[in-house]
């Protein structure tokens, strides 16, 4: 009797062993995405020299802050002569000498030099980190080059591409969490905050052709980063719910 209990209990061992490798063995899958912020181009608005940069990649700066001193000394001579001119004026027009019309030339022209020399501090347009400087101190800037890039790091997001019957699962505002392998599989909370209406071919990074040949639609997933732990261009790897 006792040799035919052993090998039921036997099966019954292994399939136990079998379904608990099946709840909680295997690994869900995960869609890979690469960590994306707001990023800020900040050019020179003046044709002249930089002089210095007042900040370092990967700094975090503030709103308003200086990040890049040029030298401008033509824009910084115009504006002390046109602040002259303006101070000269004054009395003229303020005892009848000097019509109106000239002295609104004057006062328009001041403005323009101080506005064009204030210029000559870069400033940051937002609160964010230094993410590339792109020149060293006594090069050239022409009007519209490109100084330094930031990046608003306080939230990010990464676009995963999932197949059509994943779709039902999601939605937005759907909460969600992904590990980072180069913060050594961290775990991060997200929220689904973008769906894409229409599929695409899964994008070319993707290594086999085979799953570059199938159709696909792209999932925006975002995430709070109040640490700066996640930076651009980081893989994250998104659980989502699954479909059976």
């Amino acid at each position: 009797m006792k040799k035919k209990i052993l090998p039921i209990l036997l099966v019954l061992a292994v399939g136990l062993a079998f379904l608990a490798w099946r709840a909680w063995g295997q690994k869900p899958f995960l869609y890979a995405g690469t960590v994306e912020a707001t990023e800020v181009d900040v050019p020179s608005r003046l044709g002249t020299l930089i002089e210095s940069y007042q900040v370092k990649e990967g700094e975090t700066v503030s709103e308003g802050q200086t990040l890049v001193t040029l030298t401008g000394e033509d824009f910084k001579l115009a504006a002390e002569l046109a602040e002259g001119d303006l101070r000269r004026a004054l009395p003229l027009y303020r005892s009848g000498s000097l019509p109106k019309e000239q002295y609104d030339h004057l006062r328009i022209k001041r403005e323009d030099a101080a506005l064009k020399n204030s210029w000559r501090a870069v400033r940051s347009p937002i609160a964010g980190t230094v993410l590339t400087t792109y020149h060293e101190p006594g090069e050239w800037a022409a009007p519209g080059t490109k100084l330094l890039t930031l990046a608003d790091l306080r939230e990010v997001w990464v676009r995963v591409y999932v197949p059509e019957t994943l779709l039902h699962a999601l939605s937005q505002g759907l909460p969600v969490k992904a590990t980072a392998p180069e913060t050594g599989d961290r775990t991060f909370q997200g929220t689904v905050t973008h769906i894409n209406d229409q599929a695409e071919f899964t994008p070319k990074n993707v290594q086999t052709r085979k799953e570059r040949s199938r159709l696909v639609y792209g999932v925006k997933v975002t995430f709070p980063n109040a640490d700066r732990a996640l930076k651009p261009g980081m893989t994250l790897e998104v659980e989502l719910p699954k479909t059976e």
